[in-house]
Order: C-alpha cells, then structure tokens, then sequence
C-alpha cells in the first residue's frame, strides 16, 4: 500500500483495458481526482494529469465485488488503490516478476524521493538525539526525546504500508538497525521478505497488519509512511479511515517519537491542518461530560509539526512553483 505510482515497470497492464476504450469523461474524472499537488498548491500540468489518470484507469480490472459498485459513478477510479483487493493484486504480480525475473518492482515515488527521505530521517533523528529540535519546540519537548539513545540503535523503527519494504532497506543503509515493516497485503509482505533477504537485510522484520485495525501493541520511536495515507485517503470511506489512521498511529509512535509522512496527494500545509484537526478532535472529545483526562489531554495534543523536507524537485506552472512530492515530521506529545 505504500505508493502511488500505478504502473510498474516490470507490468504488462495494457491488456487488462486498452487505453482506446477509455472515454474522454472517464479520463477528465480520473485526472481530476489525480492531481499531484505540490508543496506551495499548485498541481501538475494537464497533460501528467491525463496520462496519470489513463494509467489509473487502464487498471480498473476485476480485482473484486467490493469494488465494483463504485465504478459507475467516477469515483471508483480515484477510490480503487483504496481496497485491499487492488493491492492484493498489484503485489501478487510484482511478487510473481521477482521469483521469475528477480525484478525489484515498483519504487514509489522514485528512488531519489526514497533515498531522500532516508537520509533526511537521519539527520532529523540525530538532531533529535542532540536536543537540537527544529522550529523553536519548546524545551519540555527535548527532555523527553533526550532520554533515547544517543545513536540511531536506540530508535525502533516501524514503516505502515511498507509495500516492497525499500524504504527501509534505505533506513539500515542509514545506521538504523530495530526495522519492522507491516502491510495489509501478504503478498507485500512476502515480497518485502525476498527482497530483504536477497538484498542481506536479514534483520528487518515483516508483518501483515492492517493500520486501520493494528494488532501491534509495540510502541515505536520512528513512524514512517510513505503513501500508505495517500492510498487510505481514495477510499470511498476516506475520510471516516483517516480519523481510524491518525487515531492507530497515535497508539503507535511513543512519546517524544516521530512520525514521518510522504505524500504525492497533501500538501505540507495540507498535512499539518490534518493534524491540527485531529488534535481539535481530540480536544473537542476530551470536553465532553464525562470524558475521563480531559484536562491533560486538551493541553497535550498528540502531534505538533516539528518540519519537512525542503529540497525536492521543483517546477513551475500557471505562475506557481511547487514539487510534487511533500514529507513532513510530526513530534509525539
């Protein structure tokens, strides 16, 4: 579930549905609902938003029932990379490439946008390790985060939506060394095994977990997603599954802990408003008569923004400039 890039290199997906049976309003609908937007707002052009969205639709297969009943509409095309059944699918055919051909199968948003976050991570993590916190958190903030360790081996890392689990084969490269990578697809997570196991990263652990309905009772010093909320947002039910999101990934990261999200589909404003609401919720629930903690939590929301990668790609178009890509870092109250 980690990305958002629909055709794999290695796939032969034309012969799913021609691209000359698409119409023109299937194609304006699909590009509509698959604009990229960047940092700053501004979308891609309209010609990357038909070919995104002709590849989008070139994938409406037979995945399952539960999909079917959204196709008429329109909005199954944006909704689709929204059910299991697709990435089901998508992960059995890159899991079937790799044991024939050996082939890696998709890199969600690109390798450089990957390696990026790696790195960035890094650095971000050490600072954090050094009490150097970014955008003026307050100090009471440090003392807590300057109780792990003072090296990347004290942070346990956990990837939700790890897909092909590359991004934290990029994370060990980094120096950490406590990965666990869970997806809702087993044949994700099958691949993300061989891959590990081919590439010598024998140290990773992979689950099948769904975020939605977690199972994990681990906490974790480092959150990362990487289109994984991207995806969970085309559901039909979208919304309703991203309160479910932010509500398993509070649970998830410790105190003090970060969480980290790449996306093709929020801005990093857009990002941080999300996370301003979900605190508002939390607030908002906490007031209610009856509420047990109110007090403390209406003072302590779960996430505040702490900063976001600032070096991406960017271009220009309509008079705006933007990337395509936003990835933002939350601190754990």
């Amino acid at each position: 579930m980690a990305g958002m890039k629909l055709l794999p290199e290695d796939s032969d997906v034309s012969q799913v549905r021609p691209s000359d049976l698409i119409s023109d309003d299937d194609r304006s609908v699909a590009a509509d609902s698959w604009s990229i937007k960047s940092e700053y707002g501004s979308t891609l052009d309209d010609e990357q938003r038909h070919v995104d969205a002709t590849e989008a639709l070139n994938y409406r297969a037979d995945y399952s029932s539960d999909k079917d009943e959204h196709e008429q509409d329109g909005e199954g095309v944006s909704s689709m990379l929204g059910f299991q059944s697709y990435w089901n699918a998508a992960y059995a055919d890159e899991l079937a490439n790799f044991r024939e051909h050996g082939h890696t199968g998709e890199v969600w948003f690109g390798g450089d946008v990957m390696e990026n976050v790696a790195s960035w991570t890094k650095g971000l993590c050490m600072d954090i390790c050094r009490g150097h916190l970014p955008n003026h958190i307050a100090d009471a903030s440090s003392e807590s985060v300057g109780q792990h360790e003072k090296d990347l081996l004290g942070w346990s890392v956990l990837d939700i939506g790890t897909g092909n689990g590359l991004l934290l084969q990029e994370l060990a490269k980094q120096g950490f060394s406590d990965l666990t990578g869970t997806d809702y697809s087993e044949g994700a997570v099958d691949l993300a095994r061989s891959l590990a196991d081919r590439d010598g990263f024998t140290n990773v652990k992979f689950l099948v977990d769904d975020i939605l309905e977690t199972k994990l009772d681990k906490r974790f010093l480092l959150v990362v997603d990487k289109g994984t909320l991207d995806a969970i947002g085309l559901h039909p039910d979208g919304p309703i599954k991203r309160v479910m999101y932010w509500d398993s990934v509070s649970r998830l990261v410790a105190p003090g802990g970060l969480l980290i999200i790449t996306s093709c589909n929020s801005t990093k404003d857009e990002l941080v408003e999300e996370v301003d609401t979900l605190n508002q919720r939390r607030n908002a629930a906490c007031q209610e008569p009856g509420a047990a903690g109110g007090q403390e939590a209406s003072v302590d929301p779960p996430f505040r923004y702490l900063d976001h990668i600032r070096t991406y790609p960017t271009f220009t178009f309509g008079g705006s400039v933007g990337s395509r890509v936003a990835t933002v870092a939350f601190l754990r109250n």
